[in-house]
């Protein structure tokens, strides 16, 4: 652990929530035996100090403090100027393994030099611990959304095929640094959500596949920081689907996508929310709507020397 020029770091966010940081640093620690590897945590912004509780717990960790929340994609872009591994794993701070599958990812990314990026199998960490990812379908062509395969599927054996991946799952990815210096940083601009599939869509446009391995299994306690149905989530989620259409799409596609996007999407979802009585909700889908058509939102490419921005 922490030799001078590690194979893989590992990078995760933590955001008020050290105790499941805690735990995905003991599962690495005492699970990763078959390569070497660091571990960067990025605080981002806490309401505690938590880099410096994680500083005086683990000494061998890499622990930095936000002095800003800059989102999942600027707490990430930190990590990675900080990372010395070739290849870089970001990995939700509310996961966990059981065991040690990393050399499995790495003998698929070095499989090919067309292989950019590589997703395990994640599970949920609890009980009955169905499966949450074993790849993505492709983005559909207007509304801009996915299925996820073998998504609240027993974990029977039907999902251990490898296989290309039009995009990487957030929660656990592992990267080539030379894919990332080509591709650039996260963008930061999407703060929370979508920013995955922004980046994943730049790997494919630069000629990189992506891959699903289930030799690699992750669990996954899934959206421990926002909440399933929280004003943060919806209106991230609304916002920033109308800012990738506008970043990836062209043509005719795109100008029909927002329009979608910002009518029949956006008050079917509002109307939803208020039949559920969620007036709260449903003014978030309307503000998001709004925002994603801001002129203001950044759209620049980050280079992995570039300094650390502001929050969007």
């Amino acid at each position: 652990m922490n030799p001078a020029q590690p194979l893989i770091s590992f990078i995760t966010i933590c955001y008020n929530g050290l105790e499941d940081t805690c735990e995905l640093i003991e599962s690495l620690r005492n699970k990763i035996h078959s390569v070497s590897y660091e571990i960067i945590i990025v605080d981002n912004a806490s309401r505690e100090d938590e880099a410096a509780a994680i500083s005086s717990r683990y000494p061998f960790v890499t622990a930095i403090r936000n002095p800003v929340n800059n989102g999942f994609s600027g707490g990430n872009n930190v990590g990675i100027r900080h990372a010395q591994g070739s290849y870089l794993f970001f990995i939700n701070n509310d996961t966990f393994i059981e065991e040690d599958g990393i050399q499995a990812l790495v003998e698929r990314l070095e499989s090919s030099p067309q292989i950019g990026g590589v997703s395990p199998k994640l599970r949920f960490a609890f009980p009955p611990q169905h499966v949450q990812f074993a790849g993505f379908t492709p983005l559909s062509r207007f509304a801009l959304r996915n299925r996820t395969l073998g998504y609240d599927c027993v974990d029977d054996g039907s999902y251990d095929t490898a296989h290309p991946t039009p995009y990487l799952h957030g929660a656990a990815m592992l990267i080539k640094r030379r894919v990332i210096e080509e591709a650039g940083l996260m963008p930061e601009v999407f703060f929370l959500y979508y920013e995955e599939l922004d980046w994943c869509t730049s790997m494919t446009r630069a000629g990189y596949e992506l891959w699903y391995e289930p030799r690699c299994t992750v669990f996954h306690k899934e959206s421990r920081s926002t909440g399933q149905l929280s004003k943060t989530r919806t209106y991230y989620l609304t916002r920033n689907r109308l800012l990738y259409a506008r970043r990836n799409l062209r043509g005719t596609r795109r100008t029909v996508s927002l329009i979608y996007l910002s009518t029949i999407a956006a008050a079917k979802n509002a109307l939803s929310y208020l039949l559920q009585r969620r007036w709260d909700l449903a003014g978030e889908v309307c503000r998001a709507t709004k925002d994603g058509w801001s002129p203001t939102l950044r759209e620049e490419k980050l280079c992995v020397n570039s300094p650390n921005p502001s929050q969007p």
